[in-house]
């Protein structure tokens, strides 16, 4: 989603319309839990009994969940951590190497920041699964002889809403804000009328009622923390979407509408439960009377499809990032608007996300059984962001350590306990997103290692510059235009140079020898794009700075360059890409299973003309083999 909309419209008219966008984008994950989590604490893999005792245990639970964590570590804290206003798993990691530099933690830090990435694929394949099984399986509450229906509908909304995703979500997403809205709004009222008939469940507010669950029930009360999480998923949306919104709309957002609708819903169907403990079957669609549940149902339908929507744009935008900073080979990326930036559709992913997600709708069937996979990738990444955030208050905001440390114990505690309460569904379910996790893992960890070992085997072999200007560069027959040669490292001769000057035994009159540099910032400013270092004999070394949540379009910033002489003129610009092939080497520096990993994830990277954007009758390509 873009907030170019209004960006020129007045403060207050434009902070509003954040907000509102940020309602189906932001909290369409945590909006959609109230569909599910109630009934899973009571009937998911650690029932509990439904009487007042524990109806007002779990439901303080869950408004003292999302005070301690999303109210107060998310918006007060984690919105905080922003590097330039971006948020999520890759930008704090970005912000803490640049102040990491040559610590200890620097290393471990990295490895966290990459982790949390990974289980958020794994997260983000049960979301669009879990979301729409849960509002479709609302139809059973109307007729329960179209329950054999809930799975085919299900897969069909998730088939067509990947289908639609190369078009683009801004025609659509004008549309997110205001269902959500409409939603969130619908839950506040069929709440209150639920809590005026049974008040008594306002005594749910005190913590004394989840103390009193611990205190009474113990084990029983820690393990159904593993359900109670359910209420809180989705939170990492808060920080991971804060680049598109705002730290602001996004927080009065949450304090204005969604916190309150949430609790108002929470407490309605608790009041429900109340009533008529028969009800725990689904209390979301149960709490609505009987004239107002297929209206209820659509809704649900519509919001579930925006929640799933926003995970998969969000899955597009964190895989740019990963790959911008070297942990993913090159990706075909496609711009699916002329206007915002933002508006992304990775194929590669968008196909992976959708068989994934059929699979996991077909093998599990309901959103109950679904429930038991999910969770365990949520507390895993809320855990890593409490470590990361513990690195920012003692190292960057230098809070009083006695402060720093008690603060961030707690939420270690709190963290600790959501995720070891978790780790009991991993026979039921929740070995996926781990197994997901793990796979997401080992491919960045591996493309990571592999470039490194490219790269410091390319400058091992390569010819110092110097050198090379002074020989071949003035004694090689000049052809006229201009030669652009493509490198990955700023230093040394490129080895699509060697090799143009060996076979074709020519150098152009003007070379230019491109580096695209991927900063740990989000953004780069067009002021400080390009850098241009005159090496002589109508050499240059030219280094174009991106950020990493920047697309690279190499034509477009050479139009800038203004310090090699004549402006360059595309017709009479060759491109000289290095496409290096593996060779098994006597000491790897790689396991080899690890190195056949990285050889095939490098034969099927997409390739630099496509993804710098470069003219495709411009560029010649020249191998090379490495051994790593």
């Amino acid at each position: 989603m873009s907030t170019a909309t209004g960006a020129h419209a007045p403060p207050r008219e434009r902070l509003h319309r954040l907000m509102l966008g940020a309602l189906g984008v932001v909290f369409g994950d945590i909006g959609t839990s109230p569909i599910y989590a109630l009934r899973e604490t009571f009937t998911g893999a650690h029932p509990l009994p439904v009487d007042r005792f524990h109806v007002l245990g779990v439901v303080s639970l869950i408004f003292w969940s999302m005070i301690l964590i999303v109210s107060i570590k998310y918006v007060n804290l984690v919105l905080r951590t922003d590097n330039r206003g971006q948020g999520g798993s890759i930008a704090l990691l970005a912000l803490l190497q640049q102040h990491g530099a040559g610590r200890r933690w620097a290393g471990p830090v990295a490895v966290l920041g990459i982790l949390a990435t990974s289980l958020f694929f794994g997260e983000s394949m049960i979301t669009p699964a879990i979301s729409v099984l849960s509002a479709v399986e609302g139809v059973t509450v109307v007729e329960p002889a179209l329950a054999p229906m809930v799975v085919p509908v299900a897969l069909g909304i998730i088939v067509g809403l990947f289908l639609i995703q190369s078009r683009g979500a801004g025609r659509v997403g004008a549309l997110f804000g205001p269902v959500t809205l409409v939603y969130f709004l619908a839950l506040a009222v069929l709440g209150a009328r639920s809590i005026a008939a049974t008040p008594d469940i306002l005594h749910a507010l005190s913590p004394l009622h989840a103390v009193r669950f611990f205190a009474t029930d113990g084990l029983t009360a820690f393990l159904s923390l593993s359900a109670v999480v359910l209420a809180i998923t989705g939170v990492e949306a808060l920080f991971a979407d804060m680049g598109h919104f705002g730290r602001n709309p996004i927080a009065k957002s949450w304090f204005a509408i969604v916190l309150p609708a949430l609790m108002l819903t929470y407490l309605g169907q608790g009041a429900l439960l109340l009533r008529d403990p028969g009800a725990v079957s689904n209390p979301f669609f149960l709490v609505a009377p009987e004239e107002w549940r297929i209206p209820l149902i659509l809704l649900a339908t519509m919001a579930t499809i925006i929640a799933s929507q926003a995970v998969i744009s969000g899955a597009f935008s964190v895989t740019r990032q990963v790959v911008q900073l070297g942990f993913l080979p090159r990706m075909r990326i496609l711009h699916t608007s002329e206007r915002a930036e933002g508006q992304i559709y990775i194929p590669f992913v968008n196909w992976t996300l959708l068989v994934l997600v059929s699979l996991l709708v077909l093998g599990f069937r309901s959103s109950s059984n679904l429930a038991a996979a999910y969770g365990i990738a949520v507390t895993c990444t809320m855990f890593i962001t409490t470590c990361m955030l513990a690195l920012v208050i003692l190292h960057v905001w230098k809070w009083p350590r006695a402060i720093g440390v008690a603060v961030v114990g707690l939420y270690l505690v709190i963290d600790g306990s959501y995720l070891l309460a978790n780790l009991t569904k991993i026979p039921e379910g929740g070995w996926f997103p781990l197994v997901a996790g793990l796979i997401a893992f080992t491919a960045l960890t591996t493309w990571s290692r592999g470039r490194q070992l490219v790269q410091q085997q390319l400058r091992e072999a390569a010819m110092p510059l110097e050198v090379f200007i002074r020989s071949a560069g003035r004694a090689a027959i000049r052809v006229p235009g201009t030669a652009v040669f493509m490198t990955s490292t700023a230093e040394g001769v490129p080895p699509a140079l060697l090799h143009n000057l060996k076979h074709n035994k020519v150098l152009h009159e003007r070379n230019l020898l491109l580096t695209v540099a991927i900063a740990d910032v989000p953004e780069v400013p067009a002021a400080e794009r390009v850098e241009v270092i005159d090496l002589g004999d109508d050499f240059f070394r030219v280094i174009l700075h991106y950020g990493f949540m920047q697309q690279p379009d190499v034509p477009a910033a050479l139009k800038r360059i203004e310090a090699c002489g004549q402006p360059l003129r595309m017709m009479e610009t060759s491109f000289f890409l290095s496409r290096q092939t593996l060779l098994p080497a006597a000491r790897p520096g790689m396991p080899l299973w690890r190195e056949t990993i990285f050889a095939w994830m490098l034969r099927n990277a997409e390739s630099a003309m496509s993804f710098f954007r470069l003219p495709s009758n411009r560029v010649i390509e020249l191998g090379s083999q490495v051994e790593i």
